[in-house]
């Protein structure tokens, strides 16, 4: 209810996702941003010149749309939009929440135009693992047992081959890592939960935490982490992921045994 007050990653993450479109020189008349938490991406896509008309998709509406964008309420993963409609995709920070990456990949590339883009932004298999490892140490030396406290993240390394899996032609995959202080791990917790990347694996203990637990952890957290100012780091990685769907003006790669030597 309260994600306006703990966004500061989405619209860092935003507003590099929107750097990239610069480097773009091509109209995209019909745009949707995908799954997108809040209006920040709708709001800097409904600015471009370049852009035509906007939508959010979004699993719920919660809020109303921003001046010039549409809402659409639906699955990521069964996206109602006919074949080939769309002329850019964007999705900021939400990929890594979908329970079928490559179908809802694949759907993206169906609802693209031929040379439609997707320009993306998903947290990467680094993130948050600092509070991973103490909240494992923790768990495992109070309850003897540890089960899962952070979700899984994609892996560069698959990114690129996901992106190909679904049918997407030139993909790129690469990162940025920011690294964000609080003054302690129940800050980074309560931040966390404000923006909803608190941790809903199916397979995560369904019980309340013990409060030992929590306290150990963010003992830890300081022994093992702090900087000189007593202020401890949390790592984000960002993959970003770039395709376009395939088209015949499209640079090819030369046929094996083609090339000069």
């Amino acid at each position: 209810a309260n994600f306006a007050e703990h966004d500061f990653l989405f619209r860092e993450v935003a507003a590099r996702l929107d750097d990239r479109l610069d480097d773009m020189d091509r109209d995209f008349p019909m745009a949707l941003d995908l799954g997108s938490r809040g209006d920040i991406m709708c709001g800097l896509l409904v600015k471009r010149k370049r852009v035509g008309r906007v939508f959010r998709c979004v699993n719920m509406e919660t809020s109303l749309a921003p001046p010039g964008c549409h809402s659409l309420v639906a699955d990521e993963e069964a996206l109602p939009i006919a074949d080939g409609k769309l002329d850019l995709v964007t999705s900021l920070l939400n990929l890594h929440w979908v329970n079928d990456l490559p179908g809802t990949l694949a759907q993206i590339r169906r609802a693209l135009k031929p040379d439609g883009l997707v320009l993306a932004a998903m947290l990467g298999g680094e993130t948050l693992h600092e509070l991973r490892q103490v909240m494992l140490e923790a768990e495992a030396e109070i309850e003897g047992g540890a089960s899962p406290r952070v979700s899984p993240f994609v892996e560069l390394s698959d990114a690129g081959g996901l992106l190909q899996r679904a049918g997407f032609a030139l993909p790129v995959a690469d990162l940025d890592t920011i690294t964000i202080t609080w003054p302690d791990a129940f800050a980074l917790m309560r931040d966390l939960r404000g923006m909803g990347e608190t941790n809903s694996v199916h397979e995560r203990r369904k019980g309340f935490t013990r409060r030992q637990t929590l306290f150990a952890a963010a003992q830890k957290y300081h022994e093992k982490f702090a900087d000189s100012d007593g202020r401890i780091p949390a790592t984000f990685q960002i993959v970003y992921l770039t395709a376009w769907a395939p088209h015949e003006s499209q640079q090819q790669p030369l046929r094996p045994g083609s090339g000069d030597t």
